[in-house]
C-alpha cells in the first residue's frame, strides 16, 4: 500500500522534527523524508538515526515536490519560513508547523497566501527539556494532545490531511481557535515555565547546597532546563497573553506576601487551600 505521504519535508530536525520523522517511518506513513536545516551536523545525525532519508541545506530544493511540509523550528522563525514558501507551495502540497504559539503564525501569513489556505497550524503537546535529534523518539506523539487550527477558509482536503497526520502518529487532535489557544497555553505552559525559571534562580547565589535540594524543588524547576532561546521566542510571540498571566501570578504573590506580613493565618490557609483545590482539579481532568 502506498504511504499516506509519499514525500515529506521536515524543516528542522531536532527533537520534534526528528521524532516526527521516526514516527512516520515506524508506522509506514511516509516514503522519502527530506530534512532541511542550517547545521550539517544536525542533519547528518538525523539521517544516522533514521529520522530522514536525505539532507538539504538549500530551502527551495527541500520544498519543491514535497507532499507534506512540517515546520519544526522555533515559533519566531515560522513566519519567515512561511514567507519563503509562499511561491513554492503547489496546489497539492500541505503545510503545518509544531510551534507552541499559534496566533501570530496562523493570522500573519494570511495577508500573503491566497485562499483556500493550505497551511494549517498545529501544536502537539509533546516534548522534553532535552533537545536535538539524538533524543528523538518514534513514540513521542503517542497519546499526546495535538491542537490543530480550526477550519477557517482552509482547503478542506489539506485540513483533513493534517488531522490525519497527527492521528496517524498516535495523537489526540483537538481543533482550536489560535487566539484562544495562546491565551490558555500562556497559563498552562508559558507562565509556569517562567515561574520555574524564577524559582530555580533562588539558589543561584549559593554553593554546596545539595543536601538542601529535595524532590519538591526538583519537580518545581525541572522544566527550567529547557533551551533559553526556545522560551525567549515563545514569550515574544505570545507577549500579551504571557504578560496577562504574569500579572495574575504577581497579584497572587502580592496577596500571600501581604498576608504573611500581617501574620494572617486565615488568609494564608485560604491561599494554600485554593492552590490545592486548583491542583486537584487538574488531577481529576
Amino acid at each position: 500500500m502506498a504511504p499516506l505521504y509519499p514525500t515529506v519535508t521536515l524543516v528542522g530536525v531536532g527533537l520534534l522534527g526528528g521524532s516526527l520523522g521516526l514516527a512516520l517511518k515506524k508506522r509506514g506513513l511516509a516514503g522519502e523524508i527530506r530534512g532541511f536545516g542550517r547545521r550539517a551536523s544536525t542533519l547528518e545525525k538525523a539521517k544516522e538515526i533514521g529520522a530522514i532519508d536525505s539532507c538539504y541545506e538549500d530551502f527551495p530544493k527541500a520544498i519543491i515536490g514535497s507532499d507534506l511540509v512540517v515546520l519544526c523550528t522555533p515559533a519566531a522563525t515560522v513566519p519567515e519560513y512561511l514567507e519563503r514558501m509562499r511561491m513554492l507551495v503547489s496546489t497539492d502540497m500541505v503545510v503545518t508547523d509544531v510551534a507552541s504559539t499559534k496566533g501570530d503564525i496562523c493570522s500573519g501569513f494570511r495577508e500573503a497566501w491566497v485562499e483556500p489556505y493550505r497551511f494549517i497550524g498545529s501544536h502537539p503537546m509533546a516534548g522534553s527539556e532535552k533537545f536535538g535529534p539524538e533524543h528523538a523518539d518514534a513514540d513521542l506523539y503517542e497519546g499526546a494532545i495535538c491542537f490543530v487550527e480550526e477550519m477557517n477558509g482552509h482547503d478542506e482536503n489539506a485540513h483533513q490531511a493534517i488531522v490525519n497526520l497527527w492521528e496517524a502518529v498516535g495523537s489526540n487532535v483537538v481543533p482550536v481557535n489560535p487566539t484562544a489557544h495562546d491565551q490558555l497555553v500562556a497559563r498552562t505552559s508559558h507562565v509556569p515555565h517562567i515561574a520555574a525559571s524564577a524559582v530555580a534562580q533562588l539558589i543561584a547565589a549559593y554553593d554546596d547546597i545539595d543536601a538542601f535540594i529535595g524532590n519538591g524543588f526538583k519537580d518545581a524547576t525541572r522544566i527550567a532546563e529547557g533551551r533559553p532561546e526556545i522560551w525567549r521566542d515563545i514569550c515574544l510571540t505570545n507577549k500579551e497573553s504571557v504578560l496577562e498571566g504574569i500579572a495574575h501570578v504577581m497579584e497572587r504573590l502580592k496577596h500571600v506576601s501581604d498576608s504573611l506580613e500581617a501574620a494572617d493565618a486565615e488568609k494564608l490557609d485560604a491561599f494554600f487551600q485554593a492552590g490545592q483545590d486548583a491542583r486537584d482539579k487538574v488531577n481529576k481532568s
